[in-house]
């Protein structure tokens, strides 16, 4: 994916912003070189923090540093110009270290990911990835659909024979068939889900009732949700529980205004599972917090000051024994966008917003 050289012109005004003379900048993760490329992508393992290349950044000039392996592929199909790239030989490490420095000529450096000597990125740097511009919420929308719709396809697809590793191999399948990668996929059945608020996929059957949760990554942005399936009837105390998720969720977005901190959100949450009769829950799961380049920018916890504001991005996951409901909003002057809604999968209204159902078939 190439992205827009103006928007990495504007990007690298806003880096430079914060840099003073004889500083120099290292981003070596694959967030913020998504961030600064305008969507391109330095990851190969999936698992990693950092990628194949990372962008260096002075007072006059830019350049994406990586190995002789991957500068082709990086030119052809993720960096859009305004980016120059040089290339040090892969069998030889310490190469692109001495490239690095020829580049930032002895400034101090400052960096995401910062080696021994290195400098930590200034807050407020920080803050300004947080805050989406136009070109980044039209790249998240169609991440955002792309990923309901994989979670629609898989959930659609599954059976109640199927073992909780096929459910998440239907869904990461899904996921990658859209261009998006499947950072995270958790998928639990009807036993589990009641169990564990973090259920690795096991071998064991789905049964009556699956759970499938996503993190999927498009462009370096993370759309972040939660379905159900049910194959038979569902109790009432489950239904219960996914009422009581629902109450919570309205809750917390509907005080999910620019401004807000995520410390305050955070007691609202608490205050909701106790009016619930669930005092213990806040306890039992991380609630969510802001979303973006990373799957949790930041986690709201007690005491944040962390703030919402316009054209950041959340994804709250309120949940209970057996029921949890997660979409990825986008935070407009109008309000809240769902940007993980497929009109596909049946909704309700709930304290004026369409929320998702259980799907049963």
């Amino acid at each position: 994916m190439k992205g827009n050289g103006e928007e990495v012109q504007d990007k690298l005004r806003v880096v430079r912003g914060f840099l003073a003379d004889g500083l120099a900048l290292r981003l070596r993760g694959i967030d913020w070189f998504a961030w600064i490329t305008g969507g391109g992508s330095s990851a190969v393992l999936l698992a990693a923090e950092t990628g194949i290349a990372e962008v260096v950044v002075t007072c006059d000039g830019a350049w994406v540093v990586t190995d002789e392996i991957e500068a082709r592929r990086l030119c052809d199909e993720e960096l859009p110009p305004g980016l120059n790239v040089r290339a040090a030989a892969w069998a030889s490490p310490e190469a692109r270290e001495t490239l690095t420095g020829q580049l930032t000529k002895g400034c101090s450096i400052v960096s995401d990911r910062p080696a021994a000597g290195e400098g930590r990125l200034p807050e407020q740097l920080l803050a300004a990835k947080r805050i989406l511009v136009p070109a980044e919420m039209e790249r998240y929308r169609r991440v955002g659909r792309l990923a309901a719709e994989a979670m629609t396809e898989a959930l659609q697809t599954c059976r109640p024979d199927w073992s909780e590793d096929a459910l998440a191999a239907a869904g990461a399948g899904a996921l990658i068939s859209r261009g998006l990668a499947p950072a995270l996929v958790m998928a639990a059945g009807e036993r589990r889900m009641q169990l564990y608020r973090h259920p690795m996929p096991s071998s064991e059957a789905v049964g009556g009732m699956a759970m499938l949760v996503f993190c999927a990554r498009g462009c370096g942005l993370y759309a972040n949700l939660t379905r159900f399936v049910s194959f038979t009837g569902i109790s009432s105390e489950i239904l219960e529980r996914h009422r009581q998720v629902l109450e919570v969720e309205a809750k917390v977005l509907e005080l999910s205004r620019p401004g807000a901190d995520l410390g305050s959100l955070y007691q609202a949450l608490a205050e909701a599972y106790l009016a619930a009769g669930h005092p213990q829950a806040i306890r039992e799961h991380h609630q969510g917090g802001t979303t973006g380049y990373l799957s949790r920018e930041v986690l709201a916890t007690p005491g944040s000051t962390e703030r919402i504001a316009t054209g950041s991005a959340l994804a709250w996951n309120p949940s209970l024994a057996g029921a949890k409901i997660e979409d990825t909003f986008l935070v407009t002057g109008s309000g809240l966008e769902n940007l993980t809604r497929d009109p596909a999968w049946p909704a309700a209204e709930v304290a004026g917003r369409e929320r998702p159902l259980v799907l049963q078939r």
